[in-house]
């Protein structure tokens, strides 16, 4: 078990050092797609080509060239220009970016669920050194993506990279990652054993990855439940597509990248669980006129322009199911705000709404070191709140001594 880690590790670690050659001419920020898109490509063609294998062992040789043979048993059809085997014999050829750009635009667009998902024209517009990407490739080359479905080498790998990608890009630029302890630690108290899950603000998919690992660690049913997110920027709305992509994972974020409040992905939605890390502090999220009779904020004031965080809690509060939960990190700042924020946290209370507010320890995030808080919300605390005060009234009312 111990060999098997550290030689996981070891993979993580050569990939890193790989991509590293890349630095200089490419920013951190756009090389982590042009990685993390080549191990995507790496991943599809195995899965590919182990399907392949088996039509042939199976008998229907005839099949091999029909998408629908792949995409029933969530296999991604690949043509021959965009399989890693072809594009690993010319990967020392000087139009090999230009390749590998054709091939993951061959593949979003023969494969619906990967729509606005691929690094679109990353190798050719970027100008890559040539051998460094061939050093690349080679290094991905060794990787057997579908070895060990258990082990997720590619979901690890994946991982690891977004974390690292968090920490070079620094203070300010790594809001596509949330670090795992955090989401795994959301998971682990709001439970999304079955229904529909959503983030606001997904940023690479991790609140989804988790929730799925908990529900394979519970022994549920993954089938049970559905995904429905949003995210901002474009680079990491394709990051989150690749995400859930490679784990097998359908999702639904959205026909594009989108701003949650002014064009609003998942108007009518109603979730059961809702998991999120939005952006601290936003400023100037609106402007003065702007959103003020938005049917999210009804029954509370309307959030400040000047810093979004009860426009997210509110945004969370209105796509709740009847028996819904939320669980969410925010500044610690949230919890002292005057004016409208003091009012709707009244009423938020007055709602019997919270159900606990954690203060978090400093330094859990890569970017910053402040500390937050994990609030839990849940609309089905009624029946929960009348027993609590059943025990408290007991308790008051026993004889004493």
């Amino acid at each position: 078990m111990i060999k098997k880690e550290i030689k996981e590790k070891a993979i993580e670690v050569t990939l890193w050092d790989a991509a590293n050659k890349l630095r200089g001419s490419v920013e951190p920020a756009e090389y982590k797609h042009v990685v993390l898109g080549l191990i995507f490509l790496k991943f599809a063609s195995d899965k590919f080509e182990d399907h392949r294998a088996k039509l042939i062992a199976d008998g229907k040789e005839k099949y091999i060239e029909m998408p629908e043979f792949y995409n029933m048993n969530n296999v991604f059809f690949l043509e021959e220009t965009s399989r890693w085997s072809y594009l690993i014999k010319r990967a020392k050829q000087n139009d090999i970016a230009l390749l590998i750009d054709t091939a993951l635009h061959t593949i979003e667009k023969n494969n619906k669920a990967l729509k606005g998902a691929l690094p679109d024209n990353y190798f050719s517009r970027l100008g890559l050194d040539v051998t460094k990407l061939d050093s690349l490739l080679d290094t991905i080359n060794d990787i057997d993506t579908t070895k060990d479905p258990k082990q997720d080498v590619v979901g690890k790998v994946y991982e690891y990279f977004l974390s690292k990608f968090a920490l070079a890009e620094g203070k300010g630029k790594g809001e596509f990652y949330t670090p795992k302890s955090i989401v795994n630690l959301i998971a682990e108290m709001i439970e999304p054993y079955k229904g529909i899950i959503y983030d606001p603000a997904c940023g690479s998919g991790g609140m989804f990855v988790q929730s799925i690992k908990f529900i394979e660690a519970h022994n549920g049913n993954k089938k049970e439940i559905s995904i429905y997110g949003q995210e901002y920027t474009n680079t990491t709305y394709k990051l989150a597509k690749m995400n859930l992509a490679i784990r097998g994972i359908s999702g639904n974020l959205g026909e594009k990248a989108a701003d949650t409040f002014a064009d609003d992905q998942h108007k009518d939605l109603k979730a059961d669980y809702i998991m999120a890390n939005p952006p601290f502090n936003q400023k100037d999220w609106r402007a003065e006129n702007e959103l003020k009779d938005d049917p999210r904020w009804r029954g509370y004031d309307v959030p400040p322009k000047s810093n979004a965080n009860y426009g997210w809690i509110l945004n969370m509060v209105s796509k709740l199911s009847d028996d819904g939960i939320a669980g969410f990190i925010l500044a610690n700042g949230a919890l002292s705000g005057g004016g409208e924020e003091y009012k709707i946290r009244r009423k938020l209370i007055e709602n019997n709404l919270v159900e606990a507010i954690l203060v978090l320890p400093r330094n859990l995030f890569y970017t910053t070191d402040i500390s937050v808080t994990l609030w839990i919300l849940n609309k089905n605390k009624k029946a929960q709140s009348k027993s609590i005060g059943d025990e408290q009234r007991h308790y008051r009312d026993r004889p004493k001594g």
